[in-house]
């Protein structure tokens, strides 16, 4: 019998460690210090030095982490701010809670990455901000916005919850702009037991500031200068996270080891490119969240790897400028073609760590059309 192939299996990832992450529970419970205390304050220090940034502030999750940032930076009423239409919607729907525009620009058809030609054609004068995106683990090309952004003294919030640890040219994501923002949601690279984000930066004052608001803008304790929120990383979360950090690059190195089995198999095939399209490597600091290929027939490799056992993802069926909530922006259908069009081929592969070289050849095997339905198919893949 052939077994299924799980687009993702935590199990691999945090089974070995149950005893570990129990441990560290029991010692918060033991402690009754559930909200922020030493627990949050250890594991920001050890995630800054992990990813090399001078701040590290842990908050309630990757979504909190965008609009604390924003929130930072002093983004309101009447400012826009520049985005890409190819991301999880928590990317422009925190530009919008604050009361701002969201700008959407077209994509890199390559790299599925924010396009900098794109972005500078679209800034206005109430420009505030670029919030690029290091969309599935690969870095956005930071040199070319700084480039754009820098003289013109716009900031750039990084949203990087796709890509801890990644880096470009050896600089860590979540250092190259004003702000950086990742997410521990479960199925990232580091992920906790439920939510949790951080927000990293270079510059004192910011750090400062997202430091406070995160605890309803106060300081000292019941005093307000500044309107914040609840966005608090409970100590039980940290814990999990302090566990997991240490095995972060070597979970990397086995998701590029696949990368790499899959870029090597596909390119080898020498297929159509309107058949299957692998992803180009563009920078060695891809950290591989996702792989996704492209292909002109999705949908029917989708069902076809259904059917061989095999789980795969969708992101995303729908860009940012054509869902019904921002309708009133005006950006309608045939605006940017690219990051529509990627939304009709694109297919998420399984990447996780634990898959070994068995699972990779099946997966392998079935896209390039060489394999065959297993004998029994009463298990189904568990996303």
């Amino acid at each position: 019998m052939t077994t299924a192939i799980p687009f993702l299996d935590l199990e691999t990832e945090n089974g070995p460690l149950r005893q570990q992450i129990l441990a560290a529970i029991g010692r918060v419970v033991d402690s009754n210090r559930f909200i922020m205390g030493p627990e949050v304050a250890a594991f920001e220090e050890e995630i800054a030095a992990q990813l090399g940034v001078p701040h590290a502030i842990a908050v309630s999750s990757g979504t909190d982490a965008l609009l604390v940032a924003l929130m930072a930076l002093g983004i309101g009423s009447g400012d826009e701010v520049i985005t890409t239409a190819f991301s999880f919607f928590a990317t422009a729907g925190c530009i919008a809670r604050t009361g701002a525009r969201p700008v959407f620009v077209d994509i890199d058809p390559e790299t599925f990455n924010i396009d900098p030609r794109e972005v500078e054609a679209a800034i206005g004068e109430r420009t505030r901000a670029v919030l690029p995106v290091h969309l599935f683990g690969q870095p956005c090309d930071m040199g070319a916005l700084r480039a754009i952004c820098d003289p013109r003294g716009i900031p750039m919030i990084e949203d990087a919850a796709q890509a801890i640890g990644a880096s470009l040219d050896g600089d860590p994501v979540g250092a190259l702009g004003a702000l950086g923002c990742f997410s521990f949601f479960p199925s990232k690279n580091l992920g906790c037991f439920g939510d949790g984000g951080l927000v990293t930066t270079s510059d004192v004052a910011l750090a400062r500031k997202v430091r406070i608001l995160r605890d309803h803008g106060s300081e000292p304790k019941y005093f307000h200068a500044l309107v914040g929120g609840n966005f608090r990383l409970d100590a039980i979360q940290a814990a999990v996270l302090r566990v997991k950090t240490p095995h972060l690059e070597g979970w990397i190195d086995a998701r590029r080891r696949n990368a790499a089995y899959y870029d090597e198999r596909f390119a080898r095939a020498a297929l159509p490119r309107a058949v299957l399209a692998p992803p180009p490597l563009r920078h060695a600091g891809h950290v591989y969240n996702q792989y996704v290929i492209r292909s002109a027939r999705r949908d029917e490799l989708q069902n076809r790897l259904a059917e061989l056992g095999i789980g795969t993802a969708i992101y995303y069926p729908r860009p940012l400028h054509l869902q019904e909530c921002f309708e009133y922006l005006g950006q309608g259908s045939g605006t940017l073609p690219e990051a529509e069009r990627a939304c009709t081929e694109v297919l998420a592969l399984p990447i996780f760590p634990a898959l070994g070289p068995e699972r990779l050849a099946r997966v392998a095997d079935a896209v390039l059309g060489d394999a065959h339905p297993p004998a029994n198919q009463s298990e189904s893949p568990r996303d």
